[in-house]
């Protein structure tokens, strides 16, 4: 954030008030960050999503009435969707994993520290990633049908021959300069490959890359 814009506006979304309270304390004590509101269940934070306009939603998975995962396929639906940010108990299970799927643009386990917390928060902001690639990687490898869906395999059919192997080094963990570095490119020309790529599928960013590569067939679960 630059000097003097407003700081981010965050929604909290966790039914219990004790997680809320000690994620409200971290971001409120922030002057780049603000909470504009608090959820306890899926449905109010749909709602509040859409009345307050926040810039990130903290989103926890199990809660009543409407659970955070389908929460987060609705909110990232809509035209300009906030980030959305969500807290898990384990990082490897099916729940992180869905949440990926469902549009979120990376996870948080509860018990992670203050610090952590506003590393990744303000990494999501900008758009990045903030997991490694290693858990991704896990992650896609322990849910993901062997079977390519002839879906994202037409969607594929979309790429030039470059874009795809961007793709396929991307969703193998390279970070930009690593694929610039092994393509004989600039960085600047690779992230432009990547944006045209995302544009191209309909993907929000690296993490969804990432695991439409594995579902594609583009890049084979254990290879």
């Amino acid at each position: 954030m630059s000097g003097g814009a407003a700081p981010y506006r965050v929604l909290l979304c966790d039914d219990q008030e004790l997680v809320r309270m000690g994620l409200r304390m971290v971001i409120g004590s922030q002057p780049d960050l603000t909470v504009v509101g608090e959820a306890a269940d899926g449905r109010t934070a749909i709602a509040l999503s859409a009345e307050l306009e926040p810039d990130l939603v903290l989103m926890d998975v199990r809660m009543p009435d409407l659970d955070g995962l389908a929460a987060t396929r609705h909110i990232c639906a809509r035209p300009s969707a906030p980030k959305v940010l969500v807290v898990t108990t384990f990082d490897l299970d099916e729940y992180a994993y869905g949440a990926l799927r469902a549009g979120a643009g990376g996870f948080l386990v509860k018990d992670a520290l203050g610090e952590e917390i506003l590393v990744t928060v303000r990494a999501v902001l900008r758009g990045e990633v903030m997991m490694a690639p290693s858990v991704i990687r896990r992650l896609v490898e322990r849910f993901v049908l062997p079977e390519a869906h002839s879906a994202e395999r037409d969607r594929l059919s979309r790429l030039t021959e470059r874009e795809r192997e961007v793709l396929a080094l991307v969703a193998r963990g390279l970070s930009n300069a690593d694929i610039a570095a092994r393509l004989f490119l600039g960085e600047t020309t690779v992230k432009t490959h990547l944006g045209r790529l995302l544009s191209k599928l309909g993907l929000r960013d690296r993490v969804h890359a990432v695991i439409f590569a594995y579902e594609s067939g583009l890049v084979r679960v254990g290879a």
